[in-house]
């Protein structure tokens, strides 16, 4: 029985010391989005919507590179977990290339954003906000692909300190600086939205410098072989394309499914408008860190999977499921009891704007918000684990259809049927359960044990190698067992 107890805490300490960082990563990112509005709230609460729409429409734009790129992570842990490192570094450099290759294709195609704004029925001062903001974001896009891409590295081999470090000094860039390009301090003028984006883009740069030189650092330089393995591989960027294409096409159409739904609420009137975009700043506070889990998720199982570990594989999802679902049922008690005072933050005495209402309407959505939050939690950890161990193809098609199908009805309900807010909000909320049921049923069919990143040829050839010289065993560690 002590051995079990013991077993069962080396396996959580494992699992925290690697997904923690990457929590606080992810929440540094929260961080910086929630004081952007917040800080543009302070200009008008007609600035909060186009600030989360033009975002999140920036998101979805790269989303198809991101999803690719952010694949690595499971390349690189599945190798690391087969101890074949050379190709941890090699895969990390094909994710690289694919940045540089689409940046200019994000540039080309950004001004056709301006008419999707309009397309879906925003005002002429709305559309005019959130193009600034997006337009802006876009231009400095290539520094959040290759911050993913380098990223994917450092968790892949549990250094995930490293991208925690980073992120929060990229926080640190970009809060002040934000705050004195939107409203003007000293010999900076004030720049409002614009302001916002380009504090955002200055502390991506930061990250992105910064998980750069840690990547060309003397340790990786040895352990890796980082500065060698700047060339193309053929082969290398197959597997990235073929396993990490079905992830990227379905973050894309899965935000852009998500931001349709947003586009449509905030083009019912400003009231609701405001609502959703307070509801979305706390419900990305529940959102967001879990997002971290996922992808420590996906690095603990991806190891385990290169080291051919089904059970350990499956223990360790079961075990991150607790640990998410005790941080989401603290959310959930949050959002219940705290409604009022949460909202209340975004609505700055002396404001011009329909406050009562935008108040009430947003006190209720996100008391309702919480009933989901578990059921984030459940599409996190199983669809990351379902995604480290290969299984991307089916996480695609059902993630894709369901997101669809519920943007199709949002059409309908917005557009033909006038459904009020609360009634879409609650249709919304019954999509979100069906989804984290559906991964949960995927992952429990077990097909995801089949599937193997890594071929058997591979690992016989690394065994080989090790015989010849190399005497470490493939194993899952975390940057605290180094």
């Amino acid at each position: 029985m002590e051995t079990a107890t013991l077993k069962k805490k080396n396996e959580l300490w494992t699992l925290l010391s690697l997904a923690l960082p990457v929590v606080v990563t992810q929440a540094s990112d929260t961080v910086m989005l929630f004081t952007d509005r917040l800080f543009l709230s302070r200009l008008g609460i007609e600035y909060v919507a186009p600030a989360m729409s033009g975002g999140l429409s920036s998101f979805m734009f790269m989303s198809l590179f991101l999803g690719i790129t952010g694949y690595v992570n499971t390349i690189v842990s599945q190798y690391f977990g087969a101890n074949i490192k050379a190709k941890c570094a090699r895969s990390t450099v094909q994710a690289v290339f694919l940045s540089l290759a689409a940046y200019p294709v994000l540039l080309v195609l950004s001004p056709l954003f301006k008419n999707v704004f309009e397309f879906v029925g925003h005002g002429p001062r709305q559309v005019e906000l959130e193009f600034t903001y997006f337009s802006i974001l876009i231009f400095g896009s290539i520094f959040g692909l290759i911050r993913n891409s380098l990223a994917g590295f450092f968790i892949g081999i549990g250094r995930t300190s490293v991208v925690m470090v980073s992120n929060v000094l990229g926080m640190l860039i970009n809060i002040p600086l934000n705050f004195i390009l939107i409203f003007g301090i000293g010999p900076f003028p004030a720049l409002g939205i614009a302001g916002a984006a380009i504090g955002s883009i200055c502390g991506s740069f930061t990250t992105a410098l910064i998980l750069f030189l840690s990547y060309m650092n003397a340790k990786y330089r040895t352990e890796f072989s980082t500065h060698r393995e700047w060339k193309p591989d053929k082969s290398l960027f197959k597997k990235l394309i073929f396993f990490g294409s079905p992830a990227g096409i379905e973050q894309f159409l899965n935000v852009a499914a998500f931001n349709l739904f947003v586009q449509l609420m905030m083009s019912v009137n400003t009231v609701v408008a405001a609502a959703v975009t307070i509801t979305f700043n706390y419900d990305m506070v529940a959102f967001i860190p879990m997002v971290g889990l996922n992808m420590a998720i996906m690095s603990l199982v991806g190891r385990h999977m290169g080291a051919r570990d089904i059970d350990g594989a499956r223990k360790v999802t079961f075990l991150s499921a607790k640990v998410a679902f005790s941080y989401s049922g603290f959310m959930m008690l949050v959002f219940i009891i705290g409604a009022p005072l949460l909202v209340d933050l975004f609505i700055a005495p002396g404001m011009e704007g329909n406050h009562d209402q935008i108040k009430a309407l947003a006190e209720i959505m996100l008391r309702l918000a919480a009933i989901y939050t578990l059921s984030d939690a459940t599409q996190l950890v199983f669809g990351g684990a379902l995604r480290g161990a290969g299984d991307t193809h089916w996480c695609m098609i059902i993630s894709v259809t369901l997101h669809w199908i519920m943007a199709t009805i949002t059409i309908i309900m917005v557009k033909v049927l006038h459904v009020d807010a609360i009634g879409i909000w609650i249709f919304f909320i019954g999509f979100v359960l069906t989804m984290g049921i559906a991964l949960f049923v995927r992952f429990q069919l077990g097909h995801w044990k089949k599937i193997k990143v890594i071929s058997d040829e591979e690992i016989l050839e690394n065994m080989i190698k090790m015989e010849e010289g190399i005497t470490t065993k493939p194993q899952v560690t975390t940057e605290l067992d180094n």
